[in-house]
């Protein structure tokens, strides 16, 4: 075994390839920076001596970023667009919901310009996602939607609102950072204010990439992430990183090739960042009972200890607890639901999945969709231990004697509810049963 791992610790497949998607450019989702991206990505994987590696072209709604602001007492405030926000301006009282808790909207808000934290308080029992809060402000029948980051530094956040029906939101949304969200508050709450966004809205198309390794069984383990970012900055932990350790994966699997006992499908998906649209597309295509297991990383390397959410599937997390276990490292595997990456369309059909992020102790998502998502975050060291660990987890899910059960759709719905998800994912529109 330690031969391998010796030429993973000397490599820079996956960290050159990490620079190559950082200095592409943009790469929102349906742009030219995502398909050279993935064209890059293709290259690479075939490179290192996967089979078969090709494009999967799919057509998406496509949204590209103008100005955006919002106008109080006479003054201007920087702001960007939260991307498939409509192109409009609406004026209203604004609101601060501090938090935006969902009971936080149980009051008049209409024509409110609602603004709400980008985090949550340590005491409340699980996170509420933006899209939640966005549609819970259009429910109450808020004019906008400001979203203030919690992160300091001037560092206004994005992030797509949207659903699959409908694209393109109800009503604008921007980002702004907690010192302009701090500014709005203190200032101007009670207040009219104007929220504009200008964006171009219009028919795009993005791009799967596919490439397989080991043999050719009928069952097969996803080795996935995704290759777009938003286009506000590098996306270089959200998911340029993530990226870089599939092709290092996938690099140190070609020199383990006679260890799969199951096929390894490297899948690295388009339009992630806009409503999970190229990992739902491969979901709705494949049977379920034909996928053995899905590794998705999303948020890899930002630190160095890995966490593999393993969404109540328990072979997964004895399939985590034994390589932890040979190779003497730590790695977590709590086994609640975490339904916001690529693994997610997936797991709904009661596939086994895990959503691998690096633990970093932060709340929320850090430096991911600001400015500063940027490669000078990361160390090519923590890629490489990382690529390690996840080589060998990768071979233990294709070994012929790991079994790991699927679940029903219905007990997925039924953990949903218990741990209080069900009613924000109705919310959002993303209740897939």
């Amino acid at each position: 075994m330690s031969a391998w791992i010796g030429r993973t610790f000397e490599s820079d497949v996956g960290w050159n390839h990490l620079e190559t998607l950082v200095d592409t450019g943009n790469r929102m989702a349906g742009s030219d920076g995502e398909r050279r991206a993935a064209e890059a990505t293709r290259d690479a994987l075939e490179a290192v001596g996967c089979r078969n590696a090709r494009l999967e072209p799919f057509e998406i709604q496509g949204w590209t970023r103008g100005s955006a602001d919002v106008r109080a007492g006479g003054s201007t405030h920087e702001a960007i667009a939260l991307p498939r926000s409509p192109s409009a301006d609406a004026t209203g009282e604004l609101v601060d919901l501090g938090y935006g808790l969902p009971s936080d909207f149980e009051r008049d808000l209409e024509g409110a310009v609602v603004l709400v934290a980008s985090d949550m308080p340590e005491h409340y029992g699980r996170y509420v996602h933006r899209r939640e809060k966005y549609y819970h402000a259009v429910e109450a029948g808020a004019s906008a939607f400001v979203y203030r980051n919690h992160v300091e530094g001037c560092l206004p956040p994005t992030g797509s609102v949207g659903t699959d029906d409908e694209p393109i939101g109800s009503i604008p949304a921007v980002g702004v950072s907690k010192e302009v969200g701090a500014r709005l508050g203190r200032r101007f709450s009670g207040d009219a204010v104007t929220v504009s966004v200008d964006a171009d809205i219009a028919p795009a198309r993005s791009h799967n990439v596919h490439a397989e390794l080991g043999p050719d069984t009928e069952r097969a383990v996803l080795l996935t992430s995704h290759v777009d970012a938003h286009d506000i900055s590098e996306g270089a932990t959200d998911n340029a990183a993530g990226t870089a350790v599939v092709l290092e994966v996938a690099r140190a699997l070609a020199d383990r090739e006679g260890d799969l006992d199951t096929r390894v499908h490297c899948l690295v998906f388009g339009a992630e960042e806009v409503g999970l649209v190229g990992s739902t597309r491969d979901a709705d295509r494949r049977d379920p009972e034909r996928i053995k297991a899905v590794l998705n990383n999303d948020g890899v390397v930002r630190d160095r200890t890995l966490v593999c959410h393993a969404h109540g599937f328990d072979g997964l997390v004895d399939a985590v607890e034994r390589v932890a276990d040979r190779t003497d490292h730590p790695i977590r595997a709590p086994p609640e639901l975490n339904p916001h990456s690529d693994h997610w369309p997936y797991v709904t059909r009661g596939v086994p999945g895990y959503h691998v992020r690096s633990s970093t102790g932060d709340r929320g998502r850090g430096w991911g969709h600001t400015h500063a998502d940027t490669i000078d975050k990361l160390e090519a060291r923590t890629l490489r231990e990382q690529a390690i660990l996840l080589t060998e987890l990768t071979v233990e899910l294709a070994d012929a004697e790991t079994a790991i059960a699927h679940r029903s759709p219905d007990a997925i719905a039924e953990q949903l509810a218990a741990e209080d998800l069900a009613e924000g994912m109705r919310v959002i529109g993303d209740w897939p049963y």
